[in-house]
């Protein structure tokens, strides 16, 4: 759950069982077809990878996308195609989930984090990213939960995508003489900080870093490990992707 400027797409979740064993013929993909195929469905997305996956005669195709990379199956021939999730039913694994999950990957050490609200709480050992709006209500949620674990510094970076009255709002909080104060009381309490907002900000900066890193919805949680996660997350989630990420 998150809150995003141009709306969350619902995308199909397809349960797949039996059928696809039936689509691959081919011993080997014909990738020039593949690639045609992806190519007739998407017309104006480029196709960034293709690759077999462990279903006989289908492959997945990284397409991508404005959103960021979607996945889609197609077979070797490029006769037959769906997008949904692949499960891998005897391990219990969503192929789908974790391949997107990998090309979404961040690079955690490259992030601005100069331009970011900092909140240490406890020791403040590990460490998270979050992307979040100030009029975001599920990022208010998430305020809520972080208030409940330990030893972390928290970076946010102010990302007001809601509406444009999150705009200065932002810039307030930024202006305050203690910027994580600010934004705590703010989320919990709704509490601004006496300010005009008329100091230097990084919002711009943090909007086009949005922007690049295709952050569509807030709050998006970033790890160590580079795992991105979006939407709202509860208290023992975060910790336990906060002891993943320090593993």
């Amino acid at each position: 759950m998150n809150c995003s400027e141009k709306g969350d797409k619902d995308m199909t979740r397809m349960w797949i069982v039996t059928a696809l064993m039936m689509m691959g013929t081919g011993a080997w993909a014909d990738e020039a077809a593949v690639r045609a195929a992806a190519n007739s469905l998407a017309p104006d997305v480029k196709v960034t990878s293709i690759r077999p996956t462990p279903v006989a005669g289908m492959n997945e195709v990284v397409l991508n996308g404005q959103q960021g990379p979607m996945l889609v199956y197609i077979n070797d021939r490029g006769t037959y195609a769906f997008a949904g999730e692949l499960i891998d039913i005897l391990k219990e694994r969503n192929l789908t989930e974790e391949r997107v999950e990998e090309l979404t990957r961040v690079k955690f050490d490259s992030l601005p984090l100069d331009k970011a609200v900092k909140v240490v709480k406890g020791k403040g050992n590990r460490r998270l990213v979050v992307f979040s709006d100030p009029d975001c209500p599920y990022c208010r949620r998430l305020e809520k939960e972080l208030a409940k674990v330990d030893d972390v510094t928290v970076y946010t970076f102010l990302y007001p995508i809601a509406h444009p009255a999150a705009i200065p709002k932002s810039k307030q909080i930024w202006c305050a003489a203690d910027r994580g104060k600010a934004w705590t009381d703010y989320m919990l309490n709704g509490a601004l900080p006496a300010n005009k907002g008329d100091c230097t900000h990084p919002l711009d900066a943090v909007m086009a870093l949005g922007q690049k890193m295709r952050v569509n919805g807030t709050p998006t949680l970033i790890f160590t490990n580079g795992r991105r996660i979006p939407g709202f997350a509860p208290a023992d989630r975060i910790e336990t992707l906060l002891q993943e990420a320090m593993r």
